[in-house]
Parts: C-alpha cells; structure tokens; sequence
C-alpha cells in the first residue's frame, strides 16, 4: 500500500509544478509537453509524468493530441463561456447553502484571505492572484452540503486560473476585483444572503465579459509585438 501512495504523490506534485509553470507563462500557449523531456527534468519515470498530463488535460490546460503528445491549450472565447456559464449557475446556489452557516471563525478566515489578495496585488505577485482568488471562492462554499457541486467548483476555478490572471493584470481589474470580494463578505456578515447570491452572479458575469475583451485582444497585441 505504501508503494501507490508515494506514485500517487508523486505524480500530484507533478501535477502542481506543471499547472504552475502553464499559468505563469513558463510553457506558453502551444508549447509541446514531451514526457521524456519531462521524466528527465523531474528526475522520475514517464508513468507520474503521463499521469500528471492527463490530468491537466482533464482541468483543460493541455490537450492531448495523437502523434504530437500533450500541448499547452490556447486561450479560447468558448472555454471562457463555458467555465463562467457553469460558475454563474453553480457558485451562487452553494453560496446560498454556506453563508446561513458562517461563524466569527470563517469570516476571520475570509478577512484573512482578502488582506492577503490585496498584498499580492500591491506587489504585482501573479503566482498568487489566481491561487488566492480561489481559495476566497471555496472559503465561501465551506459549509454548503454538496461536496459533489463544491468539487466541480474547484475544478472550474482551476481552469479559470490562466485567464484569472490575464483579466487581474488590469490594473483598474485588480482594484475591481478587491471591491467586490470585500462587499461579498460585507453582505454575508450581515446576513444579506439573497443579495450576497445576486452580487456574486453579478461578479462573475463582469470577470466573464471582461476576459473576454482581453482575450480577444490579446492575440492582437501579441502580433504587434512581434512586427
């Protein structure tokens, strides 16, 4: 038994590190994932490694292709829609579920985590704006009884990650972003729950039709860079 144990550890930290190195640009948008360069470079065998890729396939930062291996996924419109389309059904009905339920407790943790979302945008600190952005979204979610809908949630917010941090690079974003999150859990402390669920929609509506006009620019600045 302890053998799987450590595979299965193994290939998580894996994992870890390659979602990393997708979502701060270290492995741009098309770039080949070979598992032999990868074996190599993490010092193990290609079996973590195969594992690790397939489970970013699953969470739709890398394909799988035939004959190529596994790339680095484009930035698209329609996953965009789709992740967000899913958040905007979801998040809010857990929400509805949790917030009944807050304590002194989860409202310090909720504090906790805004102050340090607003020291990594003061600092610029990319690594963490999209990992922080999540963790205040699950915090919301802690209590509600569906631990089915709450892990789906988390894998959206995974895969929302990389145009999180596109849409956060804006700084009148960012100044956006640290508003909302705050009234959210000014709402919530005042036991505002109705209009905490609307608010939230709303959030995520705006973060949707932003990304979206920074998506669509972003290949254009990108060929003009390159001229």
């Amino acid at each position: 038994m302890k053998q799987p144990l450590k595979h299965r550890t193994l290939s998580a930290a894996i994992v870890d590190q390659l979602r990393q190195a997708i979502l701060d640009g270290t492995y741009p948008a098309g770039s080949q994932l070979r598992q032999d360069a990868l074996g190599e470079a993490y010092g193990v065998s290609r079996i973590p490694v195969r594992e690790a890729l397939f489970q970013l396939e699953a969470e739709g930062l890398v394909r799988i292709v035939p004959q190529k291996g596994a790339i680095v996924s484009e930035l698209s419109l329609d996953e965009i829609n789709d992740v967000f389309d899913l958040r905007r059904i979801l998040e809010p009905r857990l929400l509805a579920q949790s917030a009944p339920r807050f304590t002194g407790d989860d409202f310090e943790g909720l504090d906790d985590i805004h102050k340090e979302f607003e020291k990594a945008i003061k600092a610029r600190n990319v690594s963490e704006w999209g990992q922080l952005n999540a963790d205040f979204h699950m915090a919301l979610y802690v209590h509600a009884p569906q631990p089915r809908t709450r892990a789906i949630v988390l894998s959206l917010l995974q895969t929302s990650d990389r145009y999180t941090r596109l849409q956060l690079s804006n700084t009148k974003a960012m100044g956006t972003a640290e508003k909302e999150h705050a009234h959210l859990i000014a709402l919530c402390r005042a036991q505002e729950v109705e209009e905490a669920c609307r608010f939230l929609e709303q959030h995520i509506e705006a973060v949707r039709k932003d990304l979206l006009q920074v998506v669509a620019i972003a290949p254009k600045s990108r060929r003009k860079s390159e001229s």
